[in-house]
């Protein structure tokens, strides 16, 4: 169990501020989706990770660990205990962490206190991210070549437009591009060769 910040804490007192994290992450694994205060949710969110890394173990140790920090005296929490290791936890199996999801809703009416929506993220993990950082890699391999070439299509389209232009103003215009050119290949050199 985390020690209770110093200075100010949820509800007064360090036992107050665990009964009520323990209290809101039973509600959180009971309905998947909280509403509280933006301060809450936040002391919440590292609470409720570490109770569904208990869950993602699976052994005895981690539930009575567990039952332990929720309250094994209330019937409903022990449950909670029961869907949390075998529901909320193997959903969780290819997570690393991340679990929950904390959104905004904007100020309470009462007392403008802001309010928030923590939620658990059941949505199995995608594997577009090692698919897209193999993209980029790829990209940026590719880039210095595509560079290269794009540079070279519009010397070419200069060319053809000075033909058709009169001779003093398309030896200038070929001229232009091709310092250009010359330019710009010479910082594409100097990054090949640091590379290798």
């Amino acid at each position: 169990m985390p020690t209770p910040t110093k200075g100010p804490r949820l509800g007064g007192g360090p036992a107050h501020e665990r009964l009520m994290l323990a209290n809101l992450s039973a509600n959180l694994f009971e309905h998947k989706k909280i509403t509280t205060t933006v301060t809450k949710a936040k002391r919440l969110r590292p609470f409720a990770e570490r109770l569904i890394t208990f869950a993602k173990k699976g052994d005895l140790a981690s539930r009575r660990k567990v039952q332990g920090i929720i309250s094994a005296k209330n019937r409903t929490n022990k449950t909670i205990v029961h869907e949390l290791f075998t529901v909320i936890g193997p959903a969780m199996a290819e997570r690393e962490g991340g679990y929950t999801r904390i959104t905004k809703i904007g100020n309470r009416h009462g007392d403008n206190a802001p309010m928030a929506v923590i939620e658990l993220v059941m949505e199995p993990v995608s594997p577009k991210q090692a698919v897209v950082k193999e993209a980029e890699k790829a990209a940026e391999t590719a880039a210095p070549a595509e560079a290269a070439a794009p540079v070279e299509a519009p010397v070419a389209e200069a060319e053809g437009a000075a033909t058709e232009a009169a001779d003093a103003p398309a030896a200038e215009a070929t001229e232009a591009p091709a310092a250009e050119t010359e330019a710009a290949e010479a910082p594409a050199a100097e990054e090949k060769t640091e590379e290798k």
